[in-house]
């Protein structure tokens, strides 16, 4: 039992000497790999690496019927798995609570960049409408499965292709393609920062988010905040909430960047 708390006693030493244990910087990240294409049921699908962690998201999409308070806009619905296999942590069952938060995060950094037009989901205003499903599972976890959910998210998105519209069935043609989802030319970026004693980082590894003490998700859409979200149950001062947003451009430039590369 003692373990744990001299390895947390260590890495906040390492922290406070501008260490990490891997050697990276406070604010990078490990190497980003992405895979596209990877279903062949999905209208898009990605899977991301970032390390040893990781995730893959389907995206699917039907049509059906608007919201009541946005009856000229596509739906979006997010949700997430994590599975047994990813990690001992775990359990079979109903998704818990870090399943719900992760699909909810990542929900609210796509809706709220307006990454996604909306409108143009819209086939027939107040009755038919195309649904876009987000689907993220969990492979690996070794650390900040959130951000590699967003990444993933993204990656599958750009990649997408939509189904045809059958006008005499009102349904989703699945053998045609009506092109891409439409999206804005800027993509946002889901950046959880970790506070471990006085030192915020990105992208820990499982022994670093395992001592974190407060965390803070923003969905940055090329530097600026679109979402954020916190985590965890220690305070976040203003001093704090400050460094972050000095933080964030250049974080979100860096990862921007390594997805641009490899999500043509």
């Amino acid at each position: 039992m003692e373990t744990p708390r001299i390895n947390g006693e260590r890495i906040r030493r390492y922290l406070s000497e501008g260490k990490r244990f891997d050697g990276r910087k406070m604010d990078e990240f490990r190497n980003i790999q992405i895979e596209l294409g990877i279903s062949k049921k999905a209208e898009g699908s990605a899977r991301v690496r970032i390390g040893k962690t990781e995730v893959i998201v389907g995206i699917k999409m039907d049509v059906g019927e608007p919201y009541p308070d946005s009856q000229d806009k596509g739906n979006l619905v997010t949700s997430a798995e994590l599975l047994p296999l990813s990690s001992p942590r775990i359990e079979l069952g109903k998704p818990g609570f870090d399943s719900i938060e992760m699909g909810r995060i990542i929900d609210r950094c796509i809706r709220e960049s307006k990454f996604i037009n909306f409108e143009k989901l819209c086939i027939k205003e107040g009755e038919k409408v195309w649904n876009v499903f987000v689907d993220i599972y969990s492979i690996n976890d070794d650390g900040n499965l959130l951000d590699a959910a967003g990444i993933a998210a993204i990656a599958a998105l750009k990649s997408a292709k939509m189904p045809g519209y059958n006008e005499a069935t009102g349904k989703a043609d699945y053998e045609k393609h009506a092109g891409k989802i439409p999206l804005s030319d800027d993509f946002p970026i889901s950046i959880t920062f970790h506070k471990i004693g006085d030192n915020f980082i990105v992208d820990p590894t499982r022994e670093e988010e395992d001592f974190s003490e407060t965390r803070v998700t923003i969905g940055s859409l090329k530097g600026t905040i679109a979402s954020m979200q916190k985590g965890e149950t220690e305070v976040i001062t203003f001093e704090d909430l400050s460094k972050l947003l000095e933080l964030v451009g250049k974080v979100y430039k860096d990862v921007a960047k390594e997805v641009e590369k490899q999500v043509k």
